[in-house]
Formats: C-alpha cells, structure tokens, sequence
C-alpha cells in the first residue's frame, strides 16, 4: 500500500461511509483507539493475505496516520501487538501559430520500476555500442504536472513564447507569459547565444492553487477543477490581464535551439540556466545506477502532496549532452530520457446509479453516478462506463462500493466492485439495465448497423438532447470558437420545456437569431448564498438581465458578446464549418484534408465516395459517413441557411497554382526545416498530389528530413526516388523533371547508416 498523504477531509467523510456504522463512536479516546486498530488489521490483512482491499491506499493510510497519531499522544494505550509495531507489507483557437526552432519532443513513459529497469538497460547497452564504458550519470527531476511552454530570446532578450503544441507549432502565448514575474523578460550575466530556446513547464503552485480557489468560492465564483487544468486555461486566456490574476509559476528544465551555448552536461546547463536569471526547479539530482535513482523515486513517491507543485511521474535523463546526442531520438521521443509514471491514483466510493447521456451524434452512453470523491486533485462525481458491454464486463451493480481511478487528465474510471463488501448487502444492490428508448425524446434505441456494440438513438433530427449537444460543440474550440456560447448556453438556446422553451429546434437556425428571439427564455438556477448551493431553484432569464421598477430588461453584456462572436464566426475556414457540422467520424485532421482537397463545401458534397475516400486523411469508412451525412436534406438545410446567413463556405484558392504534382503520392517523413508537416501536405494537396502517411510501391517520391526513420528505410529499399527540402522546392515549383536533378542519390555509407 502506498504511504502518500491524502487531506483528511477527502478520507474522513469516505471511511465514514465505508466502514460500520459504529466504527468509530463517539466515545473515548481509547474506545476509538480499539477500533481503529481492529480496522487496520482487517484492512491489512484482506490486502495482504486476501488480495481483496476493502478500503483505498489513501483511506486505511489515513486510518493508519490517525492510529499513529493517537499513540504519540496516548503512549499508554500502545499495546506491544499495535499494528504500528508489527511488520506487515511496506506501507507507504485565439492564438497565432509559431513554428519552434527545434522541435519539442514528447517522453516515452513506463509504468513500473521493471520497465524502467529494462529501459535504463537498453540506454547503458546503447551506450557501450558507441564505445563509452563508463557509467552513465543520470539526472532526475520530478516531472511537473503543468503546461510545457517553449521561450525563445534573442540576443538575451524574450521574444516570444509558445505552448509546446504539435511539437513543431505551438501556440503564441507570449503576452501571458509575460505576466509570470519570475520569468525574466531580458537575461542576465554573459554568454548566452544569440538565440536560444528554453524549454519548461508552466505551474500553480498546490497552496496558492487552494488560495485562489477559497477566494474565488468567497467571491460566489465555481472554484477551479485542478492545477494543471488551471495553468493550461489560466495561460491560454485571451486576456493578459485575467491570466495576471492567477498565482502561475514556472520551472526550466531544458534548451532547444542552442548553437554557441558550450556546456557539457545537462546538469551544467541547469546551473547556466540559473546564472542567466531564469527560474530552475530545486527538485533534481545527478545519480549513479538503478538502486539511486529508484531511491529518488521513493522519497518523492511518499512526499509527492506536500512538494510545492503537483507531480505525475518523475524524469530521468542521460546527463552528459554527447551522449545525448550520441544516442539520438526515434520520431517522437529522445533516447536518452525517460517518464516514470507513478500508479494512478485509485478511490473507494459508492456507486449510486448508472444513468445514461446521448451524445450529438446519437451515441447512447451509460456512465456511473458516483458519491462525490476526491481522487488526483480533482472531485469525481461521475464516470464514463461506454457501454452496456463494458458494464458487464467489470460486474458492477449499483450500490456497490467501486474502485474509481484517475490519471492526470485522464476521464475517471471504474475500475470494478470492491467484491468483499458485497457481503451481507446483496438484497440492496441491483443490476443496470440498458434503456430501449431514448430518455430524451423517446424514440426506440438500436445499433446504427448489424454488430454495433453501440446503439443509437436514431432520431437526429429531433431529439432535444442531441440537438443541445450539436449546438455546444458547434461552439467549442475545434469548430467555429464561439467563447460566448458554452454547454448552459446551448442548453437554453434549445431546451423545449415549458415555461422557458430555447428559440433552436434545429442548429440551422444559430446565425439568423436575433436579440429579441432570446428575450424570454428562462433556465433554472439554484440561489446561492455566499457561493454554496441553497436547494431552492428559480426560474430566471438567461440572455437577458431582470427587469427592475427602475431598469427595463435588455441584453446582457454576454449575450451582446455571443452576437460579436457569432459574426466572427462566419469567417472561420471551411474546415471548421465542416467540423462544426456533427458528421461522424469527420474531426479536425478529416476536416483540413477534405478542405484541402476540394476548397469548397460544394465540391465535397458533390464529390463521389470514391474521390473522398482517395483523400489522404480521410479513406473509406469517412467517405462513407459523408455521402451518409449529405443524403439527409434536413442537413442540407443547414448548409443552406448558414451560407445565406453569410457563413463561409469556401476557401480562397490561388487559381494560379501549378498542378505540378498531378498523379503523384508523396510521403513527407522526419522535420523539415521550413516546413511543418501539415505545411508540407498542404503544399502537395494544392497542386493536385496525395500527400500519404506510409511508403508503399505506389509512392512516387519520399521527402525526408531530420530523423526521417523506418520510411526513409522503406523508401532506399524500394528505390523510391528521396528528396530533401531544396529538391522539394524543386518538385512543388516545375514537378519531376527537375526533381529528378534535384534528387540526393545515397552513397553506400550513407545507406548503411540510414539502415542502422
């Protein structure tokens, strides 16, 4: 079991529910003294001995601190048979994209000490090939649960700031950046490059994080879910100023672009990093060997609530920089760097229903309806179940006490029934049963087609449910961005109940809407008092402020917003019209590919599934759910009616592009230096080429830049012709005659090593 502390609030109300009623009564110390160290033996062993824990690792840890705690103050009462003396198991949208100039690679992540031995392994053997027989140092840091953030200065001074995006674009974030006081907007000292990439992570600290949740629940405002959530949204605000306002921090922990920077280890560099002014996390170490480093993953394992920050893992790397480079990366982490993830954080908690959600396209979704739980710093009150399949798999009934686990970011899941707890309540527990119709609208449920685990409810038209869902994500980042219109908004622009029905039956409707179409609609809030819930509801305007003796009812500042926002949208590109559409399948790659391809909304309704399904990003079962889609006129409609309301539905194309690569499959593998991959495929799709993402007989050329891999491989073994950037140029400005003599022919040295 782990030690980890978790807040005794979270564990007290939990065991309270969990344990006997009388578990712990109110009597005297010693009375609960008894009890509890009853309770800890029979945790102990049905964790031990029975391979079936009763409780989670943070509530028996709590129940143990507390037995602890109670003898510190009451030696008298420790017995020499106290579990504390006994040795049982161990118990412990809005921005603009930037191209970096290196690129930030991801870590390859392991989930168990044996993993990581075996990793750490292969890096020593990969060493000893290069001829180094030395034993590697390895610096180790506690990986920071935050956003990674990349700061580029030029001749020491900011420039610019970017999320770590795709790992060649980014976000430009540079104006919230600069309101995170520690980092220095010009270096300090001598001898830093004349550009240079720093590379870090982006946090709230874990007390300023409940700091300015407490101010904000005083304020009456919903606290904020968890500090990374919190420190991606905080510096993704559109507002410098809101983004002022959050405690953010930052840590360094690595360069990109470096040329002219002479530091031998990364260790060294932290220390120039820290010399230059920049903030360097004091949570790192170099060891030496296994047994150090799992040392290192202990002690912070134990103390990971009580450091400044949240963690979710720990780093290892390689310290010396030749070796780093010696060792390389694959195409899409180092080699010579490793996350270690620490076991998700696991809850005990009580099932209380399995309901089901419709989603915008129909899907029906059973998910569990949990007794509110604190589990990896944020509070669970439900939990996906996928289907009823999955349902039956894990052996959940409701009632049941559950195991829910959450990872990071991860959506909660439950994990099973904790079975001993069964025992003597199997008359209060029930079995869930699917629904044959759909809660919102009624109609039969069934699979879209035969052998669909998933059924449908198949009234897209008019379902309510599935309507407000259409409308929400229509809003969301990934489509037209309406900031203005989020999921309580959709809710009341197409909820049909009397008193307060929304204006929308169909999202044909969102941008003919007027002020006054919203004047009267009405959605249910609960008063609050001081930011807590009263239990009463009212019924009170949404897009409108009340009337008062002395001021008439008139818009609402956010609602004169969602119209600015609705006007904006109307310019957005094609591809996230086509997004905004709800067609299944058709996300955002799909949607960019298709709008590539065609440049009009006409030109992919009109296109053959053939045609479609040959666009590279799209095949065969998209292609199928667009001609699907199209077939409905009731979606036609809502085609017709945006593009009359002035939506845009076509890109501007250059007439002028030479179809240069007419006939043509490419494969763009590895970085370019000028372009970034979708750059690259956009290039090739204007002029009229297939810009694949596998080397196959049928490839006509391979463009390969810096850590290409296993298709460049592909590509020398099939003698497909390979091009670097310049015979790229060549290739996209006059087409294969002179990419021809633009075309690198390998030398055998070089061949080896590509196959190496």
């Amino acid at each position: 079991m782990s030690t980890a502390p978790v807040p005794a609030e979270e564990t007290a109300n939990s065991t309270e529910e969990l344990t006997e009623p009388d578990a712990v009564p109110a009597g005297s110390v010693r009375e609960e003294y008894e009890n509890l160290t009853d309770l800890v033996r029979k945790y102990r062993f049905a964790y031990y001995q029975e391979d079936e824990p009763l409780v989670s690792d943070a509530e028996f840890d709590e129940l143990f601190r507390r037995l602890e705690e109670i003898e510190a103050l009451h030696p008298e009462l420790v017995a020499n048979d106290s579990p504390t003396q006994e040795v049982g198991g161990e118990v412990s949208a809005a921005f603009a994209a930037v191209e970096h100039l290196q690129r930030m690679y991801s870590l390859e992540d392991v989930f168990s000490l044996e993993e990581l031995e075996a990793w750490i392994t292969k890096a020593e053997a990969g060493v000893s090939k290069l001829g180094d027989t030395a034993q590697l140092a390895w610096l180790t840091e506690l990986k920071i649960d935050g956003l990674a953030v990349n700061l580029l200065y030029r001749d020491g001074k900011l420039v610019r700031a970017a999320t770590r995006g795709d790992g060649t674009t980014g976000e430009d974030i540079t104006h919230n950046v600069l309101t995170i006081k520690e980092i220095p907007t010009e270096l300090t000292g001598t001898g830093f490059p004349p550009e240079v990439e720093i590379r870090g992570e982006v946090f709230i600290p874990s007390k300023a994080f409940a700091e300015f949740n407490e101010a904000l629940i005083e304020a009456g405002k919903a606290p904020l879910a968890n500090p990374r959530n919190a420190a991606a949204g905080s510096i993704r605000q559109k507002d410098p100023a809101e983004t002022a306002k959050r405690p953010l921090r930052m840590f360094v922990h690595g360069i990109g672009a470096r040329e002219g920077l002479e530091t031998l280890s990364q260790s060294q560099t932290y220390a120039v990093l820290e010399q230059w002014g920049l903030p360097v996390s004091p949570y790192f170490e170099v060891l030496r060997g296994l047994p150090e480093i799992l040392a290192f993953i202990q002690r912070y394992g134990e103390q990971r609530h009580n450091l400044m920050h949240e963690i979710d893992g720990i780093v290892v790397k390689v310290d010396d920089l030749a070796t780093q480079r010696a060792l390389g990366y694959t195409s899409r982490v180092p080699r010579w760097a490793v996350a270690y993830k620490y076991p998700p954080e696991e809850v005990h908690t009580r099932l209380l229903d399995i309901r089901v959600q419709v989603g915008r396209t129909g899907r029906v979704t059973p998910f569990g309806v949990l007794e509110p739980v604190k589990v990896a710093g944020s509070t669970v009150a439900r939990a996906t179940l996928h289907n009823q399949d999955v349902v039956k798999a894990k052996g959940v009934l409701i009632g049941d006490v559950v195991v829910l686990r959450k990872a990071g970011d991860v959506i909660p899941e439950i994990v099973g029934p904790v079975m001993a707890l069964r025992k003597g309540r199997e008359g209060e527990l029930r079995e869930f049963v699917m629904p044959t119709v759909c809660p919102s609208c009624g109609t039969e449920l069934a699979p879209s087609k035969e052998g669909d685990i998933d059924i449908r409810c198949p009234n897209s038209r008019s379902c309510p449910i599935q309507l407000t869902e259409r409308v929400a994500h229509l809003a969301g980042r990934g489509a037209f961005d309406i900031e203005a219109l989020g999921g309580e908004a959709a809710v009341a622009l197409t909820d049909p109940a009397e008193p307060r029905p929304g204006p929308l039956v169909s999202e044909s409707e969102l941008f003919s809407l007027t002020a006054a179409d919203l004047e009267h609609v009405r959605i249910l809030r609960e008063k609050r008092s001081k930011g807590v819930g009263t239990g009463v509801f009212e019924l009170v305007p949404y897009f409108w402020t009340k009337a008062t003796a002395k001021t008439p009812s008139k818009p609402t500042a956010t609602t004169n917003k969602l119209f600015d926002e609705l006007t904006k949208a109307k310019t957005q590109p094609l591809w996230r019209v086509l997004v905004a559409l709800s067609i299944r399948h058709v996300g955002p790659r799909a949607s960019r590919a298709l709008a590539t391809a065609f440049g009009t909304m006409d030109g992919i309704r009109n296109a053959s599934e053939e045609d479609l399904a040959h666009v590279d990003g799209v095949g065969p079962t998209i292609a199928a759910a667009l001609k699907e889609w199209f077939a409905e006129d009731w979606h036609v409609e809502i085609i017709d009616r945006w593009a009359a309301a002035g939506v845009r539905m076509e890109d501007e194309r250059d007439e002028s592009m030479p179809r240069t690569l007419e006939g043509l499959t490419i494969v763009v593998t590895g970085s370019l230096p000028n372009f970034s991959r979708d750059e690259a495929k956009e290039a090739i799709l204007l002029r009229g080429g297939k810009a694949a993402g596998s080397v196959s007989k049928n490839t006509s050329y391979v463009v390969a830049g810096e850590s290409a891999g296993t298709k460049l491989d592909k590509a020398e073994q099939l003698g497909i012709p390979v091009l670097d950037e310049d015979g790229f140029r060549e290739l996209l400005a006059n087409g294969p005659a002179s990419a021809a003599e633009a075309t690198p022919t390998p030398t055998p040295t070089e061949s080896e090593e590509a196959a190496e």
